[in-house]
């Protein structure tokens, strides 16, 4: 597929390594989103963010460290199950070989990126005879959407060395969040342009206090004028005594009437780590990321109890959506309806993320299947196992019966034996 973007440009790819066209010098420098604390707000000012940084990345690994599949529903013995197709074209694709540059981890961990911040993923679909060869991410800034007369959409891509070319809705597979029309995900760094904003500028400002300022840790001041030849000797004689970590906390003997004053955070300092510390929350927060997932407790009072409770809400609430999300779209846009109605659908085998509680995931199967609400094949397909026959039957305990309407035991009928027949 090597030149697949050459042709579809009509031209061969430069070398753009710095920045490319004029007009991506004018996107990187004013193409951000102002935010009343003063500052451009684009995706490289909001990767600076250590926080949005952790939260980005935390979401696309959510998405690329687990597998996605291509499955198939199959009937056996009267009975639907779900088996991988590992003949179709995207599995390969999708777990080793999207492009000729990438692997599928890397593949989906780009497309995590670009939802994280953009709320918006675009995919060039390379179909040869039908069938999907390659998938090529396009950069989201790179990508204009538009939405015709018709209500149909088409997506001009901006190539590295300012060439332009329309795609139809059909070439590009495009992810998107949540959105307010229909087909543009609501982007995060517009709507969190003050979040974000104001954490740079603060960590900027702290920045520059400690690059400014002189702050010792005390000051030791005495009576008269000291020349320079005693300022020496006493300096000496401090550091001698009194400095590292072998003199810590020896007591200070002065002479000439000599004082010393610690110099202690102020509340103007406290306050400026207070704010810090919100904007992490309030980064989270517009991200959608468990501050506890990015290293923030807040109070530090979390124990080990509520963070293991914390870790699965950020897979329930966090993960599990994208993930959802992603399946959606993949089913709408890389596979054929006919492909659809024949069984086939994709899916992250994302019970990996809950392995880690082993205890309670055995529980949970065991109540299920000694009630007889599970089957025995059910667990095993939840955890991503290959079927056995055999475990498709209900058990229960030996003492449990089924009751009647009016409350009475529906016994099982006897043999002429008078012990209980193997039909009943």
């Amino acid at each position: 597929m090597r030149g697949i973007l050459s042709t579809l440009f009509g031209a061969e790819q430069k070398d753009h390594s710095s920045y490319g066209s004029a007009e991506d010098v004018w996107r990187d420098l004013f193409g951000g989103h102002q935010s009343q604390s003063g500052v451009s707000v684009t995706w490289k000012r909001a990767l600076e963010v250590t926080t949005a940084l952790r939260c980005a990345t935390i979401i696309a690994e959510g998405i690329c460290s687990v597998p996605f599949k291509v499955y198939q529903k199959v009937t056996v013995d009267n009975r639907v199950e779900r088996r991988e197709d590992q003949a179709h074209a995207l599995t390969d694709i999708m777990s080793t070989e999207p492009n000729e540059w990438q692997s599928g981890f890397e593949f989906r961990e780009t497309i995590g990126l670009h939802l994280a911040l953009c709320q918006n993923a675009y995919v060039f679909v390379n179909r040869v005879r039908g069938d999907i060869a390659e998938l090529i991410p396009f950069e989201p800034g790179r990508v204009e959407v538009t939405q015709n007369r018709d209500w149909t959409l088409s997506y001009t891509v901006t190539a590295p060395d300012g060439e332009r070319q329309v795609f139809p809705a059909g070439a590009i597979w495009h992810i998107k969040a949540r959105a307010w029309n229909g087909y543009m995900g609501l982007e995060t760094l517009r709507l969190a342009r003050e979040a974000l904003g104001l954490a740079i500028s603060t960590e900027a400002s702290h920045a520059r206090m400690h690059v400014n300022g002189a702050r010792p840790s005390g000051v030791l001041s005495v009576d008269g004028p000291l020349e320079e030849a005693q300022l020496k000797v006493y300096r000496k004689w401090i550091e001698a005594h009194y400095s590292g970590v072998r003199n810590t906390g020896r007591t200070l003997i002065l002479d000439r009437a000599a004082k010393w004053q610690s110099q202690q955070m102020s509340g103007v300092d406290a306050q400026h780590l207070q704010t810090r510390g919100f904007q992490i929350e309030e980064v989270c927060r517009a991200m959608g990321v468990l501050p506890i997932m990015v290293g923030y407790t807040g109070d530090k009072n979390a124990t080990f109890a509520s963070s293991e409770q914390l870790f699965l809400a950020h897979v329930t609430y966090t993960v599990r959506p994208w993930h959802r999300r992603l399946e959606s779209s993949a089913d709408r846009w890389l596979l054929t309806k006919k492909e659809r109605q024949a069984g086939r659908y994709m899916g992250f085998v994302d019970t990996e993320l809950l392995r880690g509680d082993h205890k309670a995931r055995s529980e949970f199967y065991k109540s299920g299947i000694d009630a007889g609400w599970m089957l025995r094949s059910d667990a095993r397909r939840f955890e991503d196992l290959p079927y056995v026959a055999g475990l498709d039957r209900p058990i229960m305990p030996g003492n449990f019966a089924v009751v009647q309407a009016d409350g009475t035991p529906i016994m099982p009928a006897k043999s002429e034996t008078g012990k209980p027949s193997n039909d009943a």
